[in-house]
């Protein structure tokens, strides 16, 4: 099985290099990314079969992040992440096409399950098993 390729989202450094730190210990491949701008400039040029995208940025937040990967990169699946619970962010993400919205911090099982759960999905999606 091929190693699931994540990019992560996040404006606050600290978070982002240490969830890619313990996505690499899981036999993924993560990569970080401090921006929205960023992210999308790193989608153009790299495959990527997840992303977990913070909702609550400076400049380009998550949503307006989640509309242009849907748009342009709809094969990505898209993990959304928030440190505030805001249940009209969630819905609009969900009604968008995100797989998931969890709520930081996140229990790296949990995560790890929603990205298998993920990456399974766009399997059977895709016609595989």
């Amino acid at each position: 099985m091929t190693q699931t390729r994540i990019l992560i989202v996040d404006d606050e450094a600290e978070a982002g290099e240490i969830l890619t730190l313990r996505l690499k210990r899981r036999g993924m491949l993560p990569v970080w990314t401090p921006s929205g701008e960023a992210a999308l400039s790193h989608v153009r040029e790299h495959p990527v079969d997840v992303v977990l995208l913070d909702m609550k940025m400076p400049g380009m937040d998550g949503i307006e992040v989640l509309r242009h990967l849907r748009r342009d990169h709809p094969d990505i699946t898209v993990i959304m992440l928030s440190g505030h619970a805001d249940m009209q962010t969630a819905a609009t993400g969900l009604e968008l096409g995100a797989f998931s919205y969890q709520l930081k911090p996140v229990d790296l099982d949990d995560l790890c399950h929603k990205i298998e759960d993920a990456c399974r999905q766009k399997a059977l999606e895709n016609g595989g098993g």
